[in-house]
């Protein structure tokens, strides 16, 4: 990857955060923020994610992380769930963006995304998939043409954790 590349990252939210906590441990996005910016020169990171009244001061925080929140409206059903899909708005955002960068970095374990990766590696427009939990993702992203792109953030808990600020 050239240093001067402009790439965007198109972050599948529930997916990440969910796969991270099967892990037993919780993402700090501040962090990841930085580690997109330096491994991948990410100038712009698109995070799609369900908008709940109340979550302002999370949104709020992502935003001054450093990533664009692209919000989905949630529906909240009667056995308490909350569902607020966004793989639409991230395939969506990767096409109406698509002249804008170089490569795109796409974070997810979803399989739903497998035509999206397959069309940007088509179009040398990929750079990477990063799969948030190397033990469970889709099998869609394991065929033969997602390989090369695969990149994993199991072995990045110590980088990347959330750590609670130690009180005197």
């Amino acid at each position: 990857m050239k240093n001067n590349q402009t790439n965007f990252a198109f972050i599948d939210s529930q997916n990440l955060n969910l796969s991270i906590r099967q892990l037993g441990w919780v993402l700090n996005f501040k962090h990841f923020r930085v580690y997109l910016k330096d491994k991948y020169n990410i100038t712009k990171a698109f995070l799609f994610i369900g908008f709940i009244e109340g979550n302002n001061d999370l949104y709020k925080s992502l935003q001054e992380a450093g990533f664009i929140c692209i919000f989905k409206p949630t529906l909240k059903y009667k056995d308490g769930t909350t569902k607020g899909n966004c793989d639409t708005e991230l395939v969506l955002q990767v096409m109406i963006e698509y002249i804008n960068y170089e490569k795109a970095v796409i974070v997810t374990g979803d399989g739903d995304f497998y035509c999206l990766v397959k069309y940007l590696i088509e179009q040398k427009k990929l750079e990477a998939i990063i799969i948030p939990n190397r033990l469970k993702f889709s099998a869609l992203l394991k065929f033969r043409i997602c390989r090369p792109y695969l990149r994993f953030l199991n072995e990045l808990e110590g980088k990347l954790a959330y750590k609670k600020e130690k009180t005197p």
